[in-house]
């Protein structure tokens, strides 16, 4: 019986299944068949959604030479087309802004660039109401993905992604890149090894978005598919303060398409706890609003009673460790502080914990695509993540303490909270 070669590109489509299909493990493969510089070795990236977060992966992957963007996607075309211009003139193919793009192909819908078989990547960057769906869809055409966070907008799209990424044999990789930072890894492996002692609280500061206001219709911009970037959620008139980003919060500060400050911050800080805590497959059991029965702060506590405060009034690092024996805080820019103080520069020893370690997130992704390892913010870790902040929000929603059941994923004794679990779509904006 003959088989097809066994390539790179077989290798990507068909996922860790496909590997095994041919009776091969995934380190098998000599190294030079995932080359970083020929240009047949390249993992090729499509970008779908060309907003902020979009440009600084863009900074990121420009500069790579593993990797080569073939195609960008976005509703709205002056930004697809910025996008688009950009990647062309760092890769040459364009002498000025007057010079049309060659090789960098431009889509109004996803479903079109995930379509190709010659793309290996897909980078899901548009806000939060289409990360699931795009995810989903790219999985099912056989692509792996990095999909920002926090990864979904409700928390049952959360389990159909990783259910999707495991049938299928996909890598996710979700944009929480704080666990690739060093700082973040070395508080989590202090917490971990018990260096502090027994945790007794953790307080976190996600800043506040102004509320979300009531907007005057304002006219469509001509090069935008307007119905489309609502996708499945409630149809509401134009404005640009609900779709722009860098604009006082923009379209975070909407919880039709996002989790607002939960959803952004603490998206990264809640990710970061769960790491420390060992808890990235399971997560809190108790989700308290602020102002329930008194409470100064919002809330969530784990089965062993170690409570996490979403704490602002002058908290100098985003996230703070207090044991018993000791505390350990943490910030980006390397901000780092120990007590007692020689914890900050304590080496691990060889028995102790030590934590899966990035410095690049992008690199990470890029990695295990080519080996089909799961990444260092696997699908399951953005999805328990990202329930957290769903929780957190429904809590606030329905004003009262949420009980949670992590290992059923089900809110316990309140039916009304628990409809909140899942959100209607607007036709024809399935999940697929």
């Amino acid at each position: 019986m003959s088989t097809s070669p066994l390539t790179r590109r077989t290798v990507l489509k068909r996922g860790l299944a496909g590997v095994f299909a041919y009776a091969v493990a995934p380190n098998f493969f000599p190294a030079s068949l995932f080359g970083k510089t020929a240009p047949s070795n390249r993992l090729t990236v499509g970008m779908i959604g060309n907003g902020l977060i979009c440009s600084a992966h863009l900074g990121t992957l420009l500069g790579r030479d593993d990797c080569r963007i073939v195609a960008t996607c976005d509703v709205w075309r002056s930004k697809g087309e910025k996008a688009r211009d950009r990647i062309a003139r760092a890769y040459g193919n364009q002498k000025d802004s007057g010079t049309p793009a060659k090789g960098i192909d431009l889509y109004a819908r996803h479903e079109e660039l995930i379509a190709r078989d010659d793309i290996d990547t897909v980078f899901v960057t548009t806000p939060d109401h289409w990360h699931a769906p795009i995810s989903r869809a790219a999985m099912l055409a056989g692509k792996d993905v990095y999909c920002q966070k926090p990864l979904t907008l409700t928390l049952r799209e959360g389990r159909v992604l990783v259910d999707t990424a495991r049938q299928q044999g996909r890598i996710l990789q979700t944009g929480s890149q704080q666990r690739s930072n060093v700082s973040f890894r070395k508080a989590a492996e202090i917490v971990r090894n018990g260096l502090i002692g027994d945790l007794k609280l953790i307080r976190t500061k996600l800043g506040e978005f102004p509320p979300p206001m009531a907007l005057p219709t304002q006219p469509i911009p001509a090069d935008l598919d307007w119905d489309r970037w609502l996708g499945p959620t409630p149809w509401r008139p134009y404005n640009e303060r609900r779709i722009r980003g860098d604009y006082g919060g923009g379209w975070r500060c909407f919880l039709e398409y996002g989790a607002r400050k939960n959803g952004d911050w603490g998206a990264h800080h809640f990710d970061i706890i769960q790491w420390a805590l060992g808890m990235d497959d399971s997560g809190p059991v108790l989700f308290t609003p602020k102002g329930f029965e008194g409470a100064r702060f919002q809330s969530h506590t784990y089965a062993n009673g170690v409570r996490v405060e979403r704490y602002e009034d002058g908290q100098k690092y985003m996230i703070e460790f207090f044991g018993t024996k000791g505390s350990v805080k943490v910030s980006r820019s390397d901000e780092f502080e120990t007590d007692p103080a020689p914890l900050a520069t304590r080496a691990l020893r060889a028995e102790e914990i030590h934590l899966y370690a990035s410095d690049n997130h992008e690199s990470d992704f890029f990695d295990c695509v080519r080996t089909r390892q799961r990444p260092i913010c696997d699908v399951e870790i953005g999805h328990r993540t990202a329930s957290i902040c769903h929780l957190a929000g429904i809590a606030d929603k329905v004003g009262r303490a949420i009980k949670w059941d992590p290992a059923k994923e089900q809110i316990i004794d309140d039916p009304m909270a628990a409809r909140l679990l899942d959100r209607p779509r607007r036709a024809p904006y399935a999940l697929l």
